[in-house]
């Protein structure tokens, strides 16, 4: 029987490294993060890769890596928040798995973002919480062609029961086309 990859995307701060590491492990699956598998690959944090080599070319890495980790079963995979915005990558993941959004509220992703070490470079602004409304009102399109799941007020316990809900009421992989 296939292991179906399950893809978590959304916007920064949803949880998905923290809810992926959670399945991955509940589920016995491999857990890959893509901004961590760049890190590595490159040397560079991503805030210097969009620092010294810009956007576009992360965005290429990241097209690259998809390529690779779909031809892959048995992985949970937590995907940067940009990665579903080219159209190329989400059907390559939808063929080999479940793509699901986790969201938040924009207020819950500032305060979870601005606890973390790393700057994010889309957030080095004067008013993040501007921009962090301005990238949901950009990507909400592309974000809501997938299942979603709220990440607010709840235990991570509490998560993982509904995502594994949700998983088992998709159809598989390949039979819907985005």
């Amino acid at each position: 029987m296939p292991r179906h990859n399950i893809i978590l995307t959304g916007f920064m701060g949803t949880g998905k490294t923290t809810l992926g590491r959670l399945l991955a492990k509940r589920i016995d699956y491999d857990f890959v993060d893509t901004d961590t598998l760049i890190e590595e690959q490159t040397g560079l944090s991503i805030a210097k890769l969009f620092e010294t080599r810009g956007e576009t070319a992360f965005r290429k890495l990241e097209a690259d890596l998809v390529e690779d980790l779909a031809l892959k079963e048995g992985q949970v995979l937590a995907t940067g928040g940009g990665l579903v915005l080219n159209p190329h990558n989400v059907k390559v993941l939808a063929a080999t798995g479940h793509i699901i959004c986790l969201t938040a509220a924009p207020e819950d992703i500032l305060a979870r973002v601005s606890q973390q070490q790393n700057l994010r470079p889309l957030l080095s602004e004067k008013d993040p919480q501007t921009k962090i409304n301005e990238l949901l009102r950009q990507r909400d399109t592309v974000y809501k062609q997938f299942p979603q799941l709220s990440t607010s007020a709840q235990t991570l316990e509490q998560l993982i029961d509904k995502l594994l809900k949700l998983i088992d009421a998709l159809p598989s992989p390949g039979a819907v086309s985005l």
